[in-house]
């Protein structure tokens, strides 16, 4: 018989969402009438910023993502708001030094975020310990994920070990991070029991895609295993390389008894704008994804293989799609089995696409190695889980040594140079922005001005087409009429 428990959510609408399915486009403004209904839904948190969001905001959105931050603390004040980092690398693939992350922690807070959740490619936690040491000490909910993949060597006792790592670093909790959607419910059975028997009262969560089409299924068993939060978006931003939805996930717990304090009068108002906006803006709605098992080979997400797919057009390799892919999950165990997550999911790509034109040339598997999974082999980024064969070792590092220092050790302050780049009035938040961006989108940002928060939306229809027509240059007087009245607008 089934216990009933409680559970939470956690909505990832505002960034996640529209990450895996509208390339990270939701401008701030599409933001403005979802946010009172998302913050009147009972969640417990809101995820809002970090992944691409932030990078995309800056070069190709033109919002100021400290800014949009600040602006959303505004709508929602109920709920705490999530920042998403990837550790030591923030928000980009490469790794800052520890005055720009310990900076960084200081402005998530002074910019209205309540809540962090970093998390390391590798599972390095070394990775982690500036971060949540920061976030912590600025007064933020951290919980910090532990990303899961399926590979000989990430095992049960691997995530064991990595969940008692990561608790001797005063989190308030742990998610279970599953970008690639490879979590099948039997293993969450197993996993989140083995997870929990260590962690005790603290609380663990789920976020897994739904890139396998399990991901819905997948968290109803692990709630039944112990797992206490769950991460879902707002139907019809969800399924495909998105989430579950919170309205799906609802319905189910609650009919296999448990508690849920979800108001989805709320969610369906957010759905509602969802629908608008996508209908006006041309972007998809999320569509269920069909179980693929060559998924569970090459474990690379959906969004990048049709980024490869385009790439390899251009080039001529169009059809050896299926062949890169197979090459991907062999390369991936020639290299240790590193996670297929930013940034290792594009370096593992790019290797096999090396792989197969060099094999194509008659040459040799790894005849060329890009400079990043040079760095990734010697330990650069972190420590690997598997082992790679010592001959394959030297070929790729050609003998230079590995690397055991924590990889943000290696990387010198940046603050300082920068502040007496920028002047003595720079803000810590544009310091911040010099540091992650070279001068061209720094400037370009700083030239957009302010972000532009109204969106025409949700109003009346009948006020929502007169702001449209009104705002084209092309019409300079329009002349409405229905059954009981008439209108007549000039401009």
């Amino acid at each position: 018989m089934t216990m009933t428990r409680d559970v939470r959510l956690i909505d990832v609408t505002l960034r996640d969402a529209h990450q895996c399915l509208w390339a990270t486009r939701m401008t701030t403004g599409m933001m403005k009438s979802m946010a009172p209904a998302l913050d009147d839904a009972g969640f417990e948190a809101i995820d809002l910023v970090g992944g691409a969001v932030f990078d995309v905001c800056v070069r190709y959105l033109r919002e100021d993502p400290w800014e949009r931050m600040r602006i959303l603390s505004q709508w929602i004040t109920k709920t705490p708001l999530i920042i998403h980092t990837r550790g030591q690398s923030l928000f980009t693939f490469e790794f800052f030094p520890d005055d720009v992350v310990a900076l960084s922690a200081q402005r998530f807070a002074a910019n209205g975020m309540r809540y962090h959740t970093p998390y390391d490619a590798l599972n390095d936690i070394r990775n982690l310990e500036i971060p949540i040491t920061e976030a912590k000490r600025h007064g933020l909910t951290v919980v910090p994920g532990i990303v899961f993949t399926e590979s000989p060597v990430h095992t049960d006792e691997y995530y064991v070990k990595k969940t008692k790592e990561v608790m001797t670093h005063g989190v308030d909790g742990i998610f279970l991070k599953d970008p690639s959607g490879l979590l099948r419910p039997e293993r969450a059975r197993n996993l989140v029991k083995s997870m929990k028997s260590v962690m005790g009262d603290m609380p663990l969560q789920l976020h897994s895609h739904c890139l396998s089409g399990l991901a819905p299924y997948t968290a109803l068993c692990a709630v039944e295993s112990g797992v206490e939060v769950v991460h879902s978006a707002t139907a019809p931003l969800t399924n495909g390389a998105s989430h579950p939805s919170t309205q799906g996930l609802v319905n189910n717990l609650r009919r296999m008894g448990h508690n849920i304090d979800i108001n989805l009068d709320k969610i369906d108002e957010v759905s509602e704008v969802i629908k608008f906006i996508a209908a006006k803006e041309d972007k998809p709605l999320g569509k269920i994804a069909e179980y693929d098992a060559f998924h569970f080979h090459h474990q690379v997400a959906g969004g990048m293989i049709s980024n490869l797919e385009y790439q390899l057009s251009t080039v001529g390799l169009a059809d050896r799609l299926e062949d890169i892919l197979q090459e991907a999950g062999n390369v991936r165990a020639d290299l240790g089995y590193p996670i297929v997550v930013s940034p290792f999911a594009q370096y593992i790509i790019t290797q096999s696409v090396l792989n197969i034109v060099a094999m194509d040339n008659g040459k040799e598997r790894f005849s060329s190695v890009p400079d990043e999974v040079r760095l990734y082999v010697r330990g650069g980024y972190g420590e690997i889980a598997g082992q790679i064969d010592p001959n394959l070792y030297d070929r790729i590092t050609k003998g230079a040594e590995p690397i055991s220092q924590r990889p943000g050790e290696l990387v010198p302050p940046a603050l300082k140079k920068t502040r007496k780049k920028l002047g003595a009035s720079a803000s810590d938040d544009d310091v911040l922005l010099a540091v992650f961006y070279d001068n061209k989108e720094y400037q370009a940002l700083k030239d957009a001005g302010p972000i532009d928060t109204e969106y025409p939306i949700m109003e009346t229809p009948l006020k929502t087409l007169i702001k449209g027509i009104t705002a084209r240059d092309d019409v300079t007087s329009f002349h409405f009429i229905d059954h009981n009245s008439s209108l007549e607008v000039s401009k």
